[in-house]
Parts: structure tokens; sequence; C-alpha cells
């Protein structure tokens, strides 16, 4: 998967979540949304933001964007 690709689900996501939180219905491929869909659209974008920034960061160098280690000063 690529950045770009995972970017187009995400604002996808994103434009469902807009569309819905105003009454609207939205479809992505053959899946039709609404309000009550909700809770899948809010987990879909939590899960493609987490793509788009592991992809990032692979993208600018990073070797393990997923992992911090934690550091006290």
């Amino acid at each position: 998967m690529t950045l770009t690709e995972a970017q187009t689900h995400l604002d996808a996501w994103l434009d469902a979540d807009t569309a819905t939180s105003k009454g609207q219905g939205y479809t992505i491929g053959n899946r039709a949304l609404t309000r009550a869909d909700a809770r899948a659209i809010t987990d879909k974008i939590t899960y493609w933001n987490r793509v788009v920034k592991t992809l990032t960061a692979k993208n600018a160098g990073m070797k393990n964007p997923g992992v911090r280690i934690a550091t006290w000063n």
C-alpha cells in the first residue's frame, strides 16, 4: 500500500463523517453509510489515520515509526 492510496482511503472516510454528521447519506464503494454508522466511520478514520502516519514516517526514513522510546529528563 502506498501513502497516496492510504490517504485516499482516509479522505473518503473523513468525507463520510462530514456527510453523515449533516444527516446526509454517503457511499463508499457499494457500502451506503448513515449516521447510524458513526462508530464504524470513526473506527475506519482511526485505522486509516494510523496507516497514513506509519507510511509517512517510513517515507521519512524512520525504521520503527510505531515504536517510541520513553525519555525522562
